[in-house]
């Protein structure tokens, strides 16, 4: 579609929304009346840097139905997040929004290439968590023939591999590392795939080049979270140089996590969007807090959608030693590209003492790189972090969900094995 074209999409979308917002009243009705905002036609998408903020704090004070835009009765499906920092935040959908949420994951497959015809290997894990539903409906939407293999059982998703030659793999970027090793291991041969679609974790081009060499793809990455709708907010093209914004159903900008503020196109900033199209639970400048910068340039496929970073970290994720700020992503970038390492490592934050260390456990090639891996990282980070070289297999691999790349050492937690 033209960038004109949609411009104008989004202006009407938006005013139905706002619209909307009012109507219900609520949380996101009121913040809007404060604001000034009598009605859609008060607004533009330039105005949005103008409108109040929703944050998961609001999810979470009017759980699990507090936030609904349609009664009750409509409401088809529930998801939500895994709830790995203590609870979970519940999405409600009617079915337009799962008939939208199939559509969307169907654009993320044509992306990664997959066709009418092409078979789905779906390793994301099926329940509350969007990951495995979305790309089903999204891949049966598409005409593709999926394998529902959800997560772990790894030998067993092997010889699915092996038996039905998928072209297509679907899996959080740690779990495809995994999978291609278990295959090397098990002498089994995975050439029909092509593409795969990882997500539902942050990671590096060093990552994505280590899931490469270990399995016949190219590999890209897929976005979304629960609360806007779950994979298929956004996705890299067979390009695989930054992936394409749906942003005809969710517009997006990118502020400045500390005061709120618009950043410019290319600078890192907090993701916040709005879900002009949601029924269930539409969301007016949702704060995501993950880190990504925007790129409005043409990309060499044609597609005209802005398109999104990856994800650099999350805001909450953020390590902060000796006062300086630091992603996981960041650490895993540097040791990937020394080619001293495996693509396993595992940061723990040392708070024992008077001062927070970094400790990077990881999987040396060859020898003792201790030296050279220590100098890479502070070149990158701007301050030294220690390194442990542990024996291959040391570092734990996910088998199910996200991998944990960063771990806490506190005063009277036991020993660590390794580390000192």
């Amino acid at each position: 579609m033209p960038v004109d074209e949609r411009a104008a999409l989004q202006r009407d979308r938006l005013r139905g929304l706002v619209d909307r917002l009012l109507a219900t009243g609520g949380v996101q009705g009121a913040r809007l009346k404060e604001a000034g905002v009598g009605g859609g036609s008060d607004v533009a998408p330039a105005d949005l840097h103008r409108l109040p903020f929703t944050t998961k704090r609001d999810l979470w004070d009017h759980y699990p139905f507090g936030m609904l835009a349609v009664p009750r009765d409509q409401v088809a499906a529930v998801h939500g997040s895994s709830g790995t920092r203590g609870r979970p935040t519940l999405v409600a959908y009617t079915r337009a929004d799962l008939d939208l949420w199939a559509a969307m994951c169907a654009r993320s497959l044509s992306c990664a290439g997959a066709a009418p015809g092409s078979i789905v290997h779906n390793a994301y894990g099926y329940g509350l968590f969007t990951g495995g539903i979305g790309v089903h409906q999204g891949a049966v939407a598409l005409g593709a023939t999926v394998v529902p293999m959800s997560g772990g059982m790894t030998a067993r998703q092997v010889r699915m591999l092996a038996d039905l030659r998928p072209d297509i793999l679907t899996c959080t970027p740690a779990y495809a590392l995994r999978l291609g090793e278990a295959a090397a291991e098990a002498g089994v041969e995975l050439d029909a795939l092509r593409a795969g679609l990882f997500g539902a974790e942050p990671w590096s081009e060093g990552l994505r080049g280590a899931i490469e060499r270990v399995l016949p793809i190219k590999a890209m990455d897929i976005y979304g979270l629960s609360e806007i709708i779950g994979p298929g907010v956004a996705t890299e093209c067979l390009e695989q140089d930054g992936l394409h914004v749906n942003e005809d159903h969710f517009i997006v900008e990118a502020v400045d996590p500390a005061s709120g503020e618009p950043v410019a196109d290319g600078t890192p900033g907090e993701l916040v969007f709005t879900t002009p199209t949601k029924q269930a639970l539409p969301l007016l400048r949702y704060r995501t807090g993950d880190i990504a910068s925007l790129d409005r340039r043409a990309c060499p496929c044609g597609r005209t959608l802005v398109r999104m970073s990856k994800v650099i970290g999350r805001a909450d994720d953020m390590i902060v030693v000796r006062g300086v700020n630091v992603y996981p992503s960041e650490v895993e970038r540097a040791l990937l590209a020394t080619g001293l390492v495996a693509p396993h490592y595992q940061l723990v934050v040392d708070r024992r003492g008077p001062s927070a260390r970094l400790l990077v456990a990881c999987e040396a090639l060859t020898g003792d790189p201790r030296a050279e891996l220590t100098r890479a990282l502070h070149e990158a980070l701007g301050f030294t972090a220690e390194v442990f070289p542990l024996p291959g297999g040391t570092v734990p691999r996910v088998e199910v969900g996200k991998a944990v790349r960063v771990v806490t050492w506190d005063e009277g937690d036991p020993p660590l094995p390794g580390l000192a």
